[in-house]
């Protein structure tokens, strides 16, 4: 059994899916719906840049679901690989909007534009500079767990990505997590700031769930067969309901990827397809399970070379 996995923020960069949009009329067709939906010309940023303008939130997180729906639809039409026959659909952070939009929940034009919603609701959630984030190499999450409650006096941190043992990644504010940054390098725990415009998924990000509630709550998702996993339980979503409550609550709150993975695999998934730019949640899911069988799609030969 196969799982199809989505990328988040981080994965962008400028000429992502050129070649699919040079080699394919329907990705032709979903960059000018992108375009005509979102009123400006995103398309352009994707392929020419400047990067600097599409590493910002309200930019990337609907570049790259374009880029990973868009993928997904190559590989579904023009190359006749029924994808939708996973045993789940799962996405990280951001990427769980693929998932969802992917696997039949909403539809392309919604998922974008709720999208704009939500990177534009996370990026003005907290003055520029007030907030980040930091990588934490080497660590367990219960013990970088620990060192926070041992420390929560001078530093106040959470963590907002369980990626896998060894990879966690904290939010915070710049002071707290400049002061932990030092207190880790002074214990040889090789730590990394990441270069993003606002603290996610933690409780800074207040502010975007107040508007993300809001635009949710309008939205009318569909029925599917397909089972998501929601970053927040690392468990299968079992309603509409559930589906909305668990976005909304997924602004503030951990991405469990690590635990998602080993649940999916503990369900019987052997493979997992990672649909979209980069190869980040190839290397996360290496490091969860070396046994697994790990595909990434971003160009036409990985296609052709897919063997599910």
């Amino acid at each position: 059994m196969f799982a199809v996995i989505f990328p988040g923020q981080g994965s962008q960069m400028v000429g992502m899916g050129k070649e699919f949009f040079e080699k394919h009329e329907i990705v032709k067709k979903f960059f000018k719906q992108a375009d005509e939906t979102l009123e400006y010309n995103l398309s352009k940023l994707i392929l020419e840049g400047p990067k600097d303008e599409l590493d910002l939130t309200i930019n990337t997180q609907p570049a790259i679901f374009l880029i990973s729906y868009s993928i997904f639809q190559v590989v579904r039409e023009d190359f006749n690989i029924n994808l939708n026959e996973a045993k789940y659909f799962a996405g990280h952070s951001l990427g769980e909007y693929s998932a969802l939009s992917c696997a039949g929940y909403l539809n392309f034009s919604e998922t974008i534009k709720i999208l704009r919603a939500r990177g534009d609701a996370m990026q003005n959630s907290i003055p520029k500079g007030e907030g980040g984030m930091l990588a934490v190499l080497g660590l367990k999450v219960a013990d970088l767990e620990k060192i926070l409650r041992d420390n929560q006096n001078h530093f106040e941190v959470q963590v907002a990505n369980d990626n896998s043992d060894g990879q966690v990644v904290l939010s915070g504010k710049t002071k707290d997590l400049q002061n932990l940054s030092e207190f880790l390098k002074d214990k040889k725990i090789k730590n990394i700031k990441l270069p993003v415009s606002a603290p996610f998924h933690c409780n800074l990000m207040s502010k975007a769930t107040k508007v993300m509630t809001k635009e949710i709550q309008k939205i009318n998702f569909e029925q599917s067969k397909n089972i998501l996993i929601s970053n927040v339980t690392a468990d299968e979503i079992l309603s509409i309901h559930d589906l909305k409550n668990l976005l909304i609550s997924q602004i503030e709150r951990r991405v469990r990827w690590r635990e998602s993975i080993l649940n999916m695999i503990t369900n019987g998934v052997s493979q997992f397809i990672e649909i979209g730019p980069g190869k980040v949640l190839s290397g996360l899911v290496k490091r969860i399970n070396k046994d697994v069988k790990i595909s990434s799609i971003n160009s036409q030969s990985d296609i052709e070379s897919l063997n599910i």
